[in-house]
């Protein structure tokens, strides 16, 4: 299947400027020419590769004008796929740019799976693995630091890191032949013992320096869950308003109006948050309520931040301090609103419920107060620790997971060698090591993994 010429359409559907039907693959110019004559009636395959040319786009069978589009001509393997490449950019609308799909697929391409294109990248050696998952988390990135991490992870950044420390590791594990190989010498795996501790424990060191950053890499990468949680009509849908800036959630002073959950994604901060503002979680007789709170029961169990609201112009309740209790142990951020009404509240007593959580109070009414709560939502999670822009930042679960196992097996290693086991035993930990970041780069993963990672991509990449 690698061997043919594939196609699909490289733009989101829907209206727009324009649309773009990708080509990858040894036929790709004779394909193309079967469907595209030039203004000047030079064939594709005639014209110099980095070029784009101007022409229509014709139905072979009726001879009729398909199209108006200006094509792209890469040959590779100076492309992205390593193989010739065609792009047809046509008019962006579904009508247009599927009558043009479907003329180059009667022509003799076949249509990509997701994700094809950038298999291709991968099997042609054009990029690794953690290069390849990282195009679409370019792609998926929803703030400016979450785009800074794949782009320094699409330029090989991490992978240059991973090599270097699988060369480590093959260099000790060659020692390790060597004293194999040559038992009779003392001073050969005094050496090589010597040299094991001492590459082990570097490689040690930034395996651990990588697993420093997973939590905030993750976060970026995924984005956080926060649950805006409260008795109602505390003003949590006014709060989800203010953070997306947007009416998304209905606001009145009826207790109760959010019956469901609410989610939506905002940039606070550079930090992407999955904001979720949940029903008042309170004992209702009402049915439809009822099932909001226990969906909002649910939530807040698979929430990273909690957002907990209270008002200002209320007595504190034993429905609040419940609250309290159920998000113990959670990372929370406890907002006094509606600070334009009178105080009835008891603040000292909030204090000592909130212990070393941290306390905003705001007015969202009065747009007051939004601003430091961005700010402590932002430095409960990056305060002291690097920019995104570090080349070493890690974000992918995938590589979390290899990088903790290749931690352990490491650490496992290092332990053996110092109480004195045989070299040789040391030996199977290390190559566990050297083959799991390997995974991370695809230098020794399965092809059902392959196939599974390029299945969640976007048809045309």
């Amino acid at each position: 299947m690698e061997l043919d010429t594939i196609a699909a359409i490289s733009t989101p559907m829907g209206e727009g400027a324009i649309a773009i039907v990708r080509l990858s693959g040894p036929q790709a110019f004779e394909i193309a020419d079967v469907v595209f004559k030039s203004k000047s009636g030079k064939k594709l395959v005639e014209m110099s590769s980095h070029t784009i040319h101007y022409g229509h786009i014709i139905d072979p069978k009726t001879n009729e004008v398909a199209e108006e589009v200006m094509v792209s001509v890469m040959k590779g393997p100076k492309t992205f796929t390593r193989e010739d490449v065609v792009e047809l950019n046509c008019h962006g609308g579904l009508v247009s740019v599927n009558r043009v799909l479907q003329l180059v697929l009667n022509a003799g391409a076949r249509l990509a799976e997701p994700g094809e294109f950038t298999k291709r990248a991968f099997l042609n050696g054009r990029i690794d693995l953690s290069q390849a998952e990282a195009v679409m988390d370019l792609i998926r990135a929803k703030t400016d630091k979450a785009m800074n991490v794949a782009l320094n992870q699409m330029e090989g950044r991490l992978s240059k890191l991973i090599r270097s420390l699988r060369q480590e590791i093959l260099e000790v594990l060659a020692h390790v032949e060597v004293n194999i190989d040559y038992p009779e010498y003392d001073d050969v795996e005094e050496m090589t013992t010597k040299i094991l501790l001492e590459k082990s424990k570097m490689v040690q060191r930034e395996i651990e320096k990588l697993l420093t950053t997973s939590q905030q890499g993750k976060i970026l990468r995924e984005g956080l869950s926060t649950v805006i949680i409260g008795r109602p009509n505390v003003g949590k849908s006014s709060l989800l308003n203010a953070l997306v800036q947007e009416n998304k959630a209905i606001v009145t002073d009826i207790p109760g109006t959010t019956r469901d959950v609410i989610e939506e994604y905002v940039n606070v901060r550079g930090v992407p948050l999955r904001l979720v503002d949940t029903a008042g979680i309170r004992e209702t007789e009402d049915i439809v309520e009822r099932i909001g709170v226990e969906r909002s029961r649910k939530v807040l169990k698979e929430a990273d931040l909690i957002l907990l609201v209270l008002n200002y112009a209320d007595e504190l309740t034993k429905e609040d301090e419940k609250l309290f209790e159920a998000v113990a142990g959670m990372d929370v951020i406890v907002i006094i609103n509606k600070t334009d009404l009178p105080e009835k509240i008891n603040l000292s007593r909030v204090k000592e419920l909130a212990k070393h959580h941290r306390l905003v109070t705001t007015s969202l009414l009065e747009e007051k107060g939004v601003d430091e709560l961005e700010e402590s939502i932002a430095s409960l999670f990056f305060e002291g620790t690097i920019e995104a822009g570090d080349p070493t930042y890690v974000s992918n679960s995938r590589h979390i997971a290899l990088l903790n196992q290749a931690k352990q097996a490491i650490d496992d290693a290092i332990e053996a060698a110092e109480l004195g086991t045989p070299i040789d035993i040391v030996q199977i930990d290390l190559t566990r090591t050297w083959d799991l970041l390997g995974e991370i780069i695809g230098d020794s993963v399965q092809d059902s993994l392959i196939n599974q990672l390029f299945s969640q991509f976007c048809l045309g990449k």
